[in-house]
């Protein structure tokens, strides 16, 4: 599949409410009625700085997958061509999410000034190209442990290796930091948000786009016996395990409050599992969300399945098939919630 860009924007079926709500898109998700053949048409098997040299773009090579070499084993998923393109079509769910933005944050706005901005988790770096490309008045620098990044990119972007668990050490502030899926990453949350407030200048934002580990469904056809179920507890389990827990994302509002940021707003969205949704941008982000999770479960539990809980690959790859089963079921009715947590740090006749 080739790797997405900016998509059409598709209408929202619920706007954000006011500032400091948890915005809710939609309670509950409304099933089409089923099909004779349940499976989905669509579901398929489908800081300390350093520049790139040799020795961390010699990766680490383990069960079919290769993972970053520099800071070895902090991060458990994989860094090869398979996961770049799933990151890329992962970066399209997220547009189709906010309805073609970037974020939802004020920095998003193409009319909204910014000078420096950080994009932490860059991945392959299609956040921070396009926002480079709308705000070209702005600096852009995009960190992450892996160079996966394109090498030409507009003049106004720019990527480093860095690691960012390690003391920051960036010579100006950033008016905005964007995080994207950084939960199993990171050992101590306060301390990450509490960087991002240190490091941003006085009225920047941060922003930060998460997900649940464990999907719900509202009707109760996701249950706890299930393959795709078991799976991610296992998950959980192992991240923990490695001192990278699965994080409860709705508590970092209330973690970045604690910091000092104002006006903090907590947006929850729903990703289906399949195109199962009766309402089409539901339905298309359920056919988004299962090429993503097809094409990503096994990068996403290789790791921690063969290095913590000690199964082989062949029985990652055997127990993968039951788990795609479950994904691609139209009568399980599961979904994800991913959110949007940003606030602003107080400008400096505000105090703070």
């Amino acid at each position: 599949m080739p790797s997405p860009r900016r998509s059409p924007a598709s209408s929202s079926p619920a706007q954000p409410q006011s500032p400091q709500d948890h915005t809710e898109n939609e309670a509950v998700l409304a099933a089409e009625e089923a099909a004779d053949d349940a499976t989905s048409d669509y579901g398929g098997t489908a800081s300390s700085t350093t520049s790139v040299s040799a020795s961390i773009l010699d990766y680490r090579k383990e069960n079919g997958r290769t993972y970053h070499r520099y800071k070895d084993g902090k991060y458990s998923y994989p860094n090869d061509e398979r996961e770049n393109d799933r990151l890329d079509l992962q970066h399209n769910l997220w547009l189709l999410t906010f309805d073609n933005r970037l974020g939802t944050a004020p920095p998003n706005d193409p009319d909204f000034p910014v000078n420096r901005v950080l994009d932490v988790g860059t991945g392959t770096g299609l956040w921070a190209i396009e926002f480079g490309d709308e705000h070209p008045e702005a600096e852009v620098l995009g960190i992450d442990l892996s160079a996966a990044q394109p090498e030409f990119v507009p003049p106004n972007v720019k990527f480093e290796i860095d690691d960012i668990e390690e003391p920051w050490t960036f010579s100006r502030p950033f008016d905005y930091i964007h995080s994207r899926l950084m939960t199993s990453s990171l050992a101590d949350w306060k301390k990450y948000l509490q960087n991002c407030y240190d490091n941003l200048a006085p009225g920047g934002y941060l922003e930060l786009n998460e997900m649940d580990l464990i999907p719900t469904s509202d009707d109760g056809t996701l249950t706890d016996d299930l393959a795709f179920t078991k799976s991610l507890r296992l998950l959980g389990e192992a991240m923990g395990k490695l001192g990278r827990p699965y994080q409860d994302i709705p508590e970092l509002k209330d973690m970045m409050v604690e910091i000092g940021f104002r006006d903090v707003v907590l947006e929850r969205y729903k990703w289906p599992t399949n195109s199962w949704p009766r309402h089409h941008k539901y339905k298309e982000l359920g056919v988004w969300q299962n090429e993503n999770l097809t094409a990503g479960m096994e990068g996403f539990i290789m790791a921690p399945f063969t290095r913590i809980h000690g199964w082989s690959r062949e029985a990652v790859l055997v127990f993968l098939v039951d788990v795609r089963k479950d994904i691609n079921d139209r009568n399980i009715h599961a979904y994800f919630s991913v959110y949007s947590v940003w606030g602003r740090k107080p400008a400096v006749n505000e105090g703070g």
